[in-house]
């Protein structure tokens, strides 16, 4: 992409000191009507003193004729050669294919379809250009030019707050391009998930915002069917985060004066229709509008437009806060201005006699005076007698047909003019943030556009004077200010020739005079006023200026001034009144009698304006409040940076998909866009002092002074010399060349070091910004790393920390049941001991019983004692009646008789196990047999010592199996015994 930017721009190098004029082309596609044309553009250049080169004619050839490709230049800058013929037949090739937008260098140009692409607009399509990296990569769409205000202040650019200026002549899709540009930012600003319910509830009522203000001061005029009739600047306020929190709206210049008075086939605001056409039956009772009724202020009433639609408008004003008793209040006052325009007057009868009523008027009068709320007969008196003082009398005086004509339409206008402000003002209340809460404002400028009628008066005055304002604006920021600032920094540039209207400017509010001053000045007088006496005048005083003329032959009063879209003639007659804009006090004092709420507030300070109307040096005009407005307004779009929108119409009668070339050359010329795309194709649209860009870049080449610079309480550099030394560091690491220099002499098409600025294309600042982020990322992993080194070294000595403490606690714990143990096994010798040392004596006390039996046995058979009963017994076969013998020795009893069958019980599962363990006794012999009560094989005594080693369960404490639980099968061995005598 940087290649294909450096070889237009150094392909357009060659041709930016031409200046360019307009030529028409015949069809495309046929090469003998392109000679024609290439020859015909020639030969105007030739009379204009500015001839083409061959070189230029060819290439002006090969543009024309590759006609397959014209489609695809998204950026007029990519034309070549650039002049009003090579962008027009461009133009006109994409909008042929449905392409309606169309870089022109700095702004952007947008083509009217006249016809709805829903898909063109989409939350869809919102999502894909809010979220990508690069969306100037993408299609040129309107979406481009607010994502990239909105990145500005999210990179918080200076200057951080932004405008958005969307001009074009009237029906161009002004009003259509601002309406996706609050609903691109509004759902944009919704994409956070903090405070979702506010921003939801801002974002719902900027949106409904416009429907009301359309309503209201939007009509159909001859050159587009929702033509703004007044201007309107919206501040979108943000906060820190980028949250849409606020908004404010402030209006230019409302044409009031459609509401008594409509040109030819045109219709006044929608509002009116709406009501006519949307009304239900209650609505219409309570309104007094009947179906059939015909209302002179509602002309071409039978055409039914997309914008009459009453239900919108009204859902807007509940979502506002507007309530249902404010709600009936405005309809009925509105409906009491159509019955108004209904009211006619006859002359008076005599002199001194006021006007009379004619025919029906008196019933719409009657039906006024019950809408408005105020007494019939004051009504009609203030519209037929007006009020003169002399001295410290007043006298009333008979109002003439058309005086009386004139009081009804001042009385509609000072209504519905308030009734609008009322509404602005109750739309900001509900929206607007405090100043605490947002930072930084998206500001979008929809005005009228230029216009040029039949009959043109003060309103069309004022309004060509905004647009003038705004192409000045326009000229001094892209156009003037950019190759005065090239020549200033020291670069090499060859002026390119353009369109100043700083002339025009002169003539329309210039000092001392001009025709604002001079208009200022005959109102101020207390005479009559007379508009040839006044053309007079201005022929006298500004006969100098060569942007005014007059035609000698007309026979109207009137005067043409040279703006820079065209000329435009105005009428005189009638302008002075305009700019009196004069209220007459006794209908002031009327509506304050008003028993309606909301009209009766209206006017609550209407007596201080009355007042100051009455003397001279307070008088102040419809020009300068417009001009004082209007100054303010530019210096809001000073303040902030601009972003156009140049708005085109392709054909005057609004048919879909049509392109008259006569129509599009000349708004093309009007608003300058050839000369911006020459000097945008051939010089440096950014423009960035060292400072800012250091500390934006100088991360690039880990610059000291850049380190410096982005510290808080960091020394301020202003040596120029070193900090483009910095500069030139920076640029050189991202074009890759590191040996070389950039100097003003280097001959370099994408950036040039100027003596405080560096100028570059926009190509090389998307180089920078690449370059910038893989810095950054680079860093962002290096702080990783470092972050992750840390973590992990923490981890390892809370790990480390961790082991220690359980390896102590475990320590104790095992201490602890290491001295459990000890004391159990202390008690377990204890017991062994004890217990041996008792089997020890059962033996001997056995061995003794056992002697005294063998002595005693020839002579009485013992009586056997229970004791011995209780611990054993032995039966002898030889005894014919069986005698129990305890406590005999089972060996001496196997001894003495070996041939008998001895038996031996023993009580208790421990018992005989502990026998059956301890005692060793062969199974069969061939002298004697041994059989247990119990078992089938084996011999246990009490008596017998146990063998070999004892085992020792340590893993739990040997209590717990000390006979705790007794368990009943009699084939399972438990408790003590077991870890006693368990042999290894």
């Amino acid at each position: 992409m940087a290649n294909v930017k450096q070889k237009l721009l150094f392909r357009n190098k060659d041709v930016s000191t031409v200046n360019s004029s307009d030529g028409s082309l015949g069809k495309p596609g046929r090469p003998n009507l392109q000679k024609e044309k290439v020859n015909g553009l020639t030969d105007k250049a030739q009379g204009l003193g500015k001839p083409l080169n061959d070189s230029l004619e060819v290439d002006i050839r090969d543009f024309l004729i590759n006609e397959a490709e014209l489609h695809t230049y998204d950026d007029l800058t990519k034309v070549n050669p650039v002049t009003p013929s090579t962008v027009l037949k461009c133009l006109q090739a994409r909008y042929s294919a449905k392409v309606f937008y169309t870089h022109a260098g700095c702004t952007l140009v947008a083509l009217n379809p006249f016809q709805p692409i829903p898909h063109l607009y989409s939350l869809d399509v919102m999502r894909e250009y809010h979220s990508a990296p690069q969306p100037q990569e993408f299609k040129p769409h309107i979406f481009i030019v607010a994502e990239e205000a909105y990145r500005n202040v999210q990179g918080q650019v200076e200057p951080m707050n932004q405008s958005l200026v969307v001009s074009g002549e009237s029906g161009a899709g002004k009003t259509w391009t601002s309406r996706c540009l609050m609903k691109y930012y509004a759902t944009v600003a919704a994409s956070s998930q903090k405070s979702q319910n506010t921003v939801e509830k801002i974002e719902r009522r900027v949106l409904d915002s416009n429907p009301i203000m359309e309503a209201f001061g939007n009509a159909c005029t001859l050159r587009n069917s929702n033509s703004s009739r007044f201007g309107k600047y919206i501040q979108l306020q943000l906060n820190g985060s980028q949250l849409l929190v606020g908004a404010s709206v402030h209006t230019y210049l409302l044409e009031k004066t459609r509401v008594a008075i409509q040109a030819p086939n045109e219709r006044n605001f929608h509002i009116f229709y709406q009501m006519m056409k949307g009304a239900t039956d209650k609505q219409r009772l309570e309104w007094m509008l009947p179906l059939e009724q015909d209302f002179t202020w509602l002309p071409h009433a039978e055409r039914t437009l997309e914008e009459d639609c009453l239900q919108e408008t009204t859902d807007a004003m509940i979502n506002l806060g507007i309530d249902e008793g404010k709600r009936a209040q405005i309809f009925r006052i509105l409906a009491g201005l159509l019955q108004l325009g209904n009211v006619d007057f006859s002359p008076a009868s005599g002199e001194a006699q006021p006007c009379d009523l004619d025919g029906h008027s008196k019933g719409f009068l009657q039906k006024t005076a019950a809408l408005l709320q105020v007494p019939l007969d004051e009504l009609e008196s203030c519209l037929t007698v007006r009020n003169l003082r002399a001295g410290k009398q007043n006298i009333l005086k008979p109002c003439s047909q058309s005086e009386c004509t004139v009081r009804r339409d001042c009385l509609a206008k000072a209504i519905y003019a308030q009734l609008f402000d009322w509404l602005v003002t109750f739309i900001n209340n509900s929206m607007c943030a405090d100043s605490s809460m947002w930072c930084n404002f998206i500001g979008l400028l929809d005005v009228y556009g230029f216009e040029c009628f039949l009959l043109n008066t003060l309103e069309q005055l004022c309004i060509n004077y905004a647009n003038e304002k705004l192409q000045q604006h326009f000229v001094a920021h892209y156009l003037k200010a950019q190759q005065e600032e090239y020549v200033t920094e020291g670069l090499q540039w060859s002026f390119i020739r353009y369109q100043d209207n700083q002339g025009c400017l002169d003539l329309i509010e210039g000092s001392p005079s001009s025709i604002f001053s001079l208009l200022n000045e005959e109102c101020r007088l207390n005479r009559a006023s007379d508009a040839k006496q006044f053309r007079v005048r201005l022929e006298k005083e500004l006969s100098d200026n060569a942007n005014i003329s007059w035609d000698k032959f007309s026979k109207e009063p009137h005067f043409t001034v040279a703006h820079y879209a065209g000329k435009v003639s105005y009428q005189i007659q009638g302008m002075m009144e305009k700019n009196k804009d004069p209220v007459p006090p006794e209908l002031t004092g009327l509506l304050q009698k008003s028993q309606d709420s909301l009209l009766h507030s209206l006017f609550a300070d209407g007596d201080l304006e009355s007042e100051g109307s009455r003397g001279h040096s307070k008088v102040i005009t419809v020009v300068s409040k417009f001009k004082n407005s209007l100054e303010s307004l530019m210096r809001i779009l000073h303040s902030t940076t601009p972003h156009y929108t140049r708005c085109i119409k392709p054909n005057p009668d609004c048919r879909p998909l049509t392109f008259k070339k006569e129509e599009v050359i000349a708004q093309l010329e009007a608003c300058g866009i050839v000369e911006t795309i020459n000097i945008s194709a051939a010089g440096f649209p950014i423009r960035i002092p060292y400072c800012s860009f250091l500390q934006r870049y100088g991360l690039i080449t880990n610059n000291r002074l850049a380190a410096q610079m982005n510290r808080e309480n960091g020394p301020e550099i202003n040596d120029q010399a070193v900090l483009g030394s910095a500069v030139k560091d920076v640029v050189n690491v991202v074009l890759k060349r590191p040996n070389a220099t950039l100097s003003p002499e280097d001959n370099n098409n994408m950036v040039h070091c100027g003596r405080t600025k560096v100028f570059l294309t926009q190509s090389l600042l998307e180089m920078l910004e690449d370059h910038r982020n893989r810095v950054r990322s680079q860093k962002a992993f290096c702080i990783q790393c470092c972050w992750r080194r840390h973590q992990q070294h923490q981890r390892n000595l809370r790990t480390h920390a961790a082991t220690r403490i359980q390896a102590g606690l475990r320590s104790w714990r095992v201490r602890s049941e290491i001295k459990k143990w000890h004391k159990a096994a202390t008690v377990i010798q204890t017991k062994w001991r004890r217990w041996r040392a008792w089997m020890d004596a059962l033996a001997e006390a056995e061995l003794d019983d056992a002697e005294d039996f063998m002595e005693e046995e020839s002579c009485v058979l013992p009586k056997l004692d229970p004791l011995l009963r209780e611990r054993g017994s032995v039966q002898l076969d030889s005894i014919q009646e069986p005698v129990m013998v305890r406590a005999w020795p089972i060996g001496l009893a196997i001894a003495s008789a070996p041939s008998i069958t001895v038996s031996l019980t023993a009580t208790g599962l421990q018992r005989i196990m502990s026998m059956m363990a301890c005692l060793k006794i062969p199974f069969r012999d061939a002298d004697y047999k041994v059989e247990t009560n119990q078992f089938e094989q084996g011999v246990a005594s009490i008596r017998a010592q146990p063998r070999g080693s004892i085992k020792m369960h340590l893993q739990r404490s040997p209590l717990l199996y000390a006979d705790r639980h007794p368990v009943h099968n009699a084939d399972v061995v438990t408790g003590f015994n077991q870890i006693l005598l368990e042999k290894t």
